[in-house]
């Protein structure tokens, strides 16, 4: 006897209707309340903060390739988006895409800046309270401290890019990362938004794109070491605090992660979420069929 799964479709969702699923997503995400929107953002800001730390720990005395190196920390950083779509939690970056709701005279512009400003505190916070959680567990001390010099130099580089290529640089990663939440918009299953969010986020990470929210547990981290770790790691390293003298909370905020925001918020809302709109929601579009 046949058994026949009546009335689920397994097929993904079309663009079309991946546009309106994101719309009335970004209506749902606008309207939440202030502590749960907070509390949601705080997880996500952990969530990526995982990634991270599982991206750090693998590429600690990597002897693969350039390449390969980057392939494999950026697959393994993935981690932290499916947490935060499969477990529920709102990253400021993902949330960009709120604008097609926001073109669409169905969120004002109020309640879309109100979410990010929200969202983007409590990622920071996750984010934060994730690196200081690991600063106490001394897991940087692993591999006789080639861990916490893998950390120190992942955000030592960060911090040392220049302005215009940190916000260029976040421009196509969080075209990326859009990307990936717009292809988890035509998703049926928990499997098919990780193969979504799979091949969008390793590339952004081997490509070395920048994401604030990850900046705000790779960099913080990075400085909580500089400052809190004992005098024995930096014997284990061969290294001192000085050779990071531009590791600093100022250059954090005013080299980073301003430009790096700039340009998610471009690559994100313009680039992905304003695009899709134009092709699917605009309504001065008529019978326009053939994009179904």
């Amino acid at each position: 006897m046949t058994v026949q799964n009546v009335g689920f479709n397994a097929d993904a969702l079309v663009p079309k209707e991946m546009a309106h699923k994101a719309e009335a997503a970004g209506v749902a995400k606008a309207k939440l309340g202030p502590f749960r929107m907070f509390a949601l953002a705080v997880l996500a800001g952990a969530f990526i903060a995982l990634g991270a730390i599982f991206a750090t720990t693998v590429t600690t005395g990597s002897t693969l390739s350039f390449g390969l190196s980057k392939l494999l920390g950026g697959l393994v950083f993935c981690l932290g988006l499916i947490l935060v779509i499969g477990a529920g939690a709102e990253l400021f970056t993902g949330n960009n895409l709120i604008v097609m709701a926001w073109a669409d005279g169905k969120v004002t512009t109020g309640q879309l800046l109100r979410n990010w400003l929200i969202v983007y505190a409590g990622n920071f916070v996750g984010s934060v309270a994730t690196a200081v959680m690991m600063l106490f567990s001394q897991q940087y001390r692993f591999a006789d401290g080639a861990l916490g010099q893998n950390a120190l130099n992942i955000a030592n580089g960060k911090v040392n890019l220049e302005f215009g290529q940190a916000l260029v640089l976040g421009v196509m990663c969080n075209a990326l990362v859009c990307l990936a939440v717009w292809l988890c918009m035509g998703a049926r299953s928990a499997t098919d938004k990780i193969l979504a969010i799979i091949f969008p986020i390793t590339a952004f990470v081997a490509a070395g794109f920048e994401h604030s929210v990850a900046n705000m547990y790779f960099i913080p981290m990075g400085l909580l070491i500089k400052a809190g770790a004992p005098v024995g790691f930096w014997a284990e390293i061969g290294s001192t605090a000085v050779a990071y003298e531009s590791l600093t909370w100022g250059n954090f905020f005013l080299r980073n992660l301003l430009p790096v925001t700039i340009g998610n918020i471009v690559g994100g809302a313009l680039m992905v979420g304003l695009v899709y709109w134009f092709i699917y929601l605009r309504p001065t579009w008529t019978g326009a069929t053939s994009m179904d």
